[in-house]
């Protein structure tokens, strides 16, 4: 039995974890002096998803993904919309709930889920609903057997590596979608988390040339204000960010009481948004169709008329991007649109 702590480097926490504990997110734990994932490969959803769903937008649009998760995050935002997965120990349960716990779930190897993947007939994993950080030794595993049978890897995460994560995660990752959630005060406030490890990895998948990064903001209204936006919009496009979701808030978990975002604020948010340096902005969780289609940033072309997922014709990729640039002027349009 070992009696030193050791290091985990998932997330910038580095939580040090003494024998028999487990790190913040109450996933990683010390057991005989080596670090383990409480359970892994214990899959709690596969579902088929069409890709805009998580949200992805220039990545394989109109494609279907099989969406997974396992238990947990290191974060405790009070409006989680995935608490159950994500909070498995009930450290911020509600009172009227019982706290959750790591009820015993069938495991799934990662070669049986990629097979599952192919059974279905689908070329992308998406790794979403808890956050992949904190169960990255499961989805490196299964991102590369995914490489291996020719398929795509997606990441949904709230970004918080520590560099060292990020670099052995970036390899294997094909498209990633980070939620920015708002200022400092609002990671340490709402969040139980941290801006500045969040920018640094943004910053860094920016520059990588061989992944698709699209940004999330769920705008809360009485927290994001149009100044923020703005200030926003400027720091993620010097970052080099191309894409950038703002979603409508809906009342869950320990916001329940909390008002949803009216259509209205959520339109005087994006058109702050549409005036930052960010070419291409979208609305999430809305009807406002103006923020649906996908432009060309050079000539205005509309390439994709809706990423909406309700089955009607959304585009032709074919005849408006040919080999990833727009079909009338040629301007190189940003995002993975074929394998």
């Amino acid at each position: 039995m070992s009696s030193t702590a050791v290091q985990c480097d998932y997330c910038y926490r580095r939580c040090r974890i003494p024998e028999g504990g487990k790190g913040y997110c109450g996933v990683r734990e010390q057991v005989n002096g080596q670090l383990r994932t409480r359970g892994y490969a214990q899959v709690l959803t596969a579902a088929v998803d069409p890709i805009e769903k998580k949200p992805l937008y220039h990545f394989m649009p109109g494609a279907k993904t099989l969406s997974i998760a396992l238990f947990g995050c290191n974060f405790h935002c009070q409006y989680c919309q995935n608490y159950e997965m994500s909070q498995p120990d009930g450290f911020y349960a509600p009172d009227q709930q019982q706290a959750l716990s790591m009820s015993p779930v069938p495991e799934v190897s990662p070669e049986e889920l990629v097979g599952l993947m192919k059974a279905k007939g689908l070329n992308i994993m998406s790794y979403t609903y808890s956050d992949p950080i904190v169960w990255q030794d499961y989805m490196l595993r299964t991102a590369e057997l995914v490489h291996e049978a020719g398929g795509l890897n997606c990441m949904i995460t709230n970004g918080s590596f520590t560099p060292e994560s990020l670099e052995r995660v970036l390899p294997h990752i094909d498209a990633f979608n980070i939620d920015l959630k708002g200022d400092a005060a609002f990671y340490q406030d709402i969040c139980s988390g941290a801006l500045e490890p969040v920018m640094a990895s943004i910053e860094r998948i920016a520059r990588d040339p061989d992944t698709v990064l699209e940004v999330t903001t769920m705008i809360i209204e009485g927290f994001h204000s149009l100044e923020y936006i703005q200030a926003a919009g400027q720091a993620l496009a010097d970052c080099g960010v191309q894409v950038w979701h703002l979603s409508r808030f809906f009342p869950h978990y320990h916001m329940a009481d909390r008002a949803p975002t009216s259509e209205a604020y959520l339109s005087e948010m994006l058109s702050a948004a549409a005036a930052s340096p960010v070419p291409h902005i979208y609305a999430g969780n809305s009807v406002n169709l103006r923020y649906e289609a996908t432009a060309c940033p050079s000539c205005g072309r509309r390439l994709i008329n809706s990423h909406g997922y309700r089955g009607e014709a959304r585009f032709d990729v074919t005849r408006n991007l040919k080999s990833g640039r727009c079909a009338a002027c040629g301007q190189p349009v940003y995002g993975r649109f074929s394998l």
